[in-house]
């Protein structure tokens, strides 16, 4: 791969450090939705996907109303906030 050498060399060293700041913020954010008890959602491959509190990989949405339920509650039709 080439890279592109027409950037002053500070562009990049500001992009490696705001990824960093980044990065961190993530790590953080995740840290402290462990600590209370929310869960992480990310995406793999194109899928949601939730870690729960306990560490579990789950591609069911752990907030999602049981389809039974939603269905007798909205007579099978969808409520608009969700797919």
């Amino acid at each position: 791969m080439k890279h592109d050498t027409s950037l002053p060399p500070e562009i990049y060293q500001h992009a490696l450090e705001f990824l960093r700041i980044g990065n961190e913020a993530v790590r953080e954010a995740r840290a402290e939705n462990r600590r209370r008890g929310i869960p992480n959602v990310f995406s793999v491959d194109g899928r949601l996907c939730w870690e729960l509190p306990d560490g579990e990989i789950t591609f069911d949405d752990p907030d999602a109303e049981p389809l039974s339920r939603r269905a007798r509650r909205t007579g099978g039709r969808r409520s608009p906030g969700r797919l």
